[in-house]
């Protein structure tokens, strides 16, 4: 499977997923039209579907714009039916879903939203706000314990995982991970990486799983550097994987 990145709105990514042997593509999360369809034709791709990885207007925006244009199928989870713009193909965890000859499968991970879900092709992995190049997205709608699990469900993927996430916020999830886990030699080469990526205009956008899990804080519950910088702050939380989670989240949120 060929990954096409399209830059979208500020700083969000959409995805073209194309079959290489029969040209058939998936467009993942469209928050605008025109640019999608122009790199459809450009790419002079077959586009079949919409896959949507959950309803925020950021991943879905552009949806009525290309149904207007292009009869395609749109995916999402059977909970969002009322919430994303079209939607023909409601999908639910252990579903399979094709692009040409390429067979997908769907993760349900709510946690950001309560109707969140990821597609797997190969090792290709389409995972909206829920797992960030070096982050998580925010709780807006489900609990920690439920955003916990989703992780734990990625984090279990091969090593080799490619993940193609919705924003382009590595730098900035680097620079807080930093402050919670600076002895990380990992994570500070990652982030001389990632600086030199970004002042060069590059895409940071995807990374390896494996690479998620050595340097990803929400990934990294059982870190001891993690959890002894977090007793410091907080010296009666309990540091079970849960409450680590929640906590790091929350720092997060006011960083």
């Amino acid at each position: 499977m060929r990954i096409v990145q399209i830059p979208l709105l500020r700083d969000n990514y959409g995805y073209l997923a194309v079959c290489e042997e029969t040209g058939a593509a998936a467009v993942v999360d469209p928050s605008e039209t025109d640019p999608v369809l122009e790199r459809i034709d450009q790419e002079k791709i077959d586009a079949k579907a919409i896959l949507n990885t959950h309803h925020h207007r950021d991943h879905t925006g552009g949806n009525a714009g290309i149904l207007e244009r292009r009869k395609l199928d749109v995916y999402g989870h059977k909970s969002d039916a009322q919430r994303i713009p079209g939607i023909t193909r409601p999908v639910d965890e252990g579903d399979e879903i094709t692009v040409g000859k390429e067979r997908g499968r769907v993760f349900f991970i709510p946690g950001h939203t309560t109707g969140h879900v990821a597609y797997l092709f190969g090792k290709n992995l389409f995972c909206g706000d829920t797992l960030f190049t070096a982050g998580c997205g925010r709780l807006f709608e489900g609990t920690a314990e439920q955003m916990l699990d989703s992780l734990k469900k990625l984090k279990a993927l091969p090593a080799d995982t490619l993940v193609y996430c919705g924003h382009e916020y590595t730098e900035n999830n680097l620079k807080f991970a930093l402050t919670l886990e600076p002895g990380n030699r990992k994570l500070a080469q990652r982030m001389e990486r990632v600086r030199a990526a970004r002042e060069a205009g590059r895409s940071t956008v995807p990374a390896t799983m494996a690479e998620e899990i050595e340097t990803n804080p929400f990934l990294r519950w059982d870190s001891a550097e993690i959890k002894d910088n977090l007793r410091k702050r907080f010296p009666d939380l309990s540091l079970n994987p849960v409450s680590v989670f929640a906590t790091v989240r929350q720092l997060k949120d006011q960083f």
